[in-house]
């Protein structure tokens, strides 16, 4: 097999991985399998990064999604109380409406593919994680410190929610 058809094969399996445990997530009736599923899509998503030589960006998706973000999901659905109870958490309210504006978004998505001049010629070198740290304390600075406050902002809000929470459930018993 040559090389460019074992990356074409590659493109398939991960997008094929990507898509169908996004589907699973989105259609499972059980929150558990849903949250297990999200596992596939970010390693897809992960290797899609990868065969795109965007290697930072697959590291942080895996680290930050895989690590963080989907460690934090299963902590919480498998420390939510009574979750053995619940028989259906993913209703079917609205599915229709749902296909109808992914079927459109489909078809927006297609038209750009198809319609976008996708360069061909790749001579110019990709961008590394050099260029990227020094656009983000040079020309981004101030995005980059805004995005890191607002984060902070809404971190300190969900621990003072969370722990208002906790008070209430307290003061009840």
């Amino acid at each position: 097999m040559s090389d460019g058809y074992l990356h074409i094969f590659a493109f398939y399996v991960l997008a094929a991985l990507t898509l169908g445990s996004a589907g699973i997530v989105a259609l499972s009736r059980n929150i558990i399998y849903s949250t297990i599923s999200l596992l596939g899509t970010f390693l897809g998503v992960a290797g899609l990064y990868i065969s795109l030589s965007a290697d930072f960006l697959a590291a942080v998706q895996i680290l930050v999604y895989v690590g963080g973000t989907l460690t934090l999901l299963l902590f919480a659905v498998m420390l939510t109380a009574k979750i053995e109870d619940v028989r259906s958490s993913n209703t079917s309210r609205g599915r229709w409406a749902a296909f109808i504006v992914i079927g459109l978004l489909l078809l927006v998505l297609g038209r750009v593919a198809t319609t976008t001049a996708w360069p061909t010629d790749l001579r110019e070198p990709m961008p590394s994680t050099a260029k990227l740290g020094h656009a983000f304390l040079s020309e981004y600075l101030l995005p980059f410190e805004i995005a890191s406050v607002l984060l902070l902002g809404a971190m300190i809000g969900s621990v003072i929610l969370a722990r208002r929470a906790v008070k209430r459930e307290s003061e009840e018993e």
